[in-house]
């Protein structure tokens, strides 16, 4: 494989790579996530430059590689259990009461808009820590089944909680 141009790359990278940031920020939804994959975009473009056979099409390309990056970030977030969530946020400075929290109230009100399906796919698999096959096995579903609802379920209560939160802090 030919090393590509880097001169042209640059210039074209130079001319369009803001227009398609621009399109990142509506994919992706957030800035840090359109910087990542756009970056990780500009790279796989650069490895892959000597590919595009229409040089005129390369914004279309370089956003194309970028939406696919972003839609693999969000698929890859919209997996993560809702227990994991915690772990990206840093911890609160003082001791909550739990008692008295909005989030908790927050967090009961999301459980209560499942399904009864959902909620026992979701309290054995997320609250009480059971495998897969196990959970799929108490509930006597199949595997595929208990991941659907347990999908469906950290989705519903991800939403509901986000328009809880935005609703706080408008």
């Amino acid at each position: 494989m030919t090393k590509p141009n880097i001169d042209q790359f640059e210039t074209l990278l130079n001319a369009h790579k803001d227009q398609v940031y621009r399109q990142m920020l509506r994919v992706c939804g957030n800035r840090e996530d359109a910087e990542d994959t756009l970056v990780e975009a500009i790279l796989n473009a650069y490895k892959h430059y000597q590919s595009l056979e229409d040089k005129e099409r390369f914004q279309a390309w370089l956003a194309i590689i970028g939406r696919r990056i972003c839609g693999r970030i969000k698929r890859k977030e919209a997996l993560l259990p809702v227990t994991d969530l915690a772990d990206l946020y840093p911890a609160p400075p003082a001791e909550p009461d739990f008692q008295d929290s909005t989030l908790v109230t927050k967090v009961h009100q999301a459980l209560e808009i499942l399904t009864h399906e959902e909620r026992d796919v979701f309290e054995l698999r997320d609250i009480q820590g059971l495998s897969g096959p196990e959970t799929s096995q108490r509930l006597n579903i199949s595997l595929a089944a208990q991941k659907s609802r347990l999908h469906r379920a950290r989705a519903k209560i991800r939403a509901n909680i986000d328009y809880c939160l935005d609703c706080e802090a408008n």
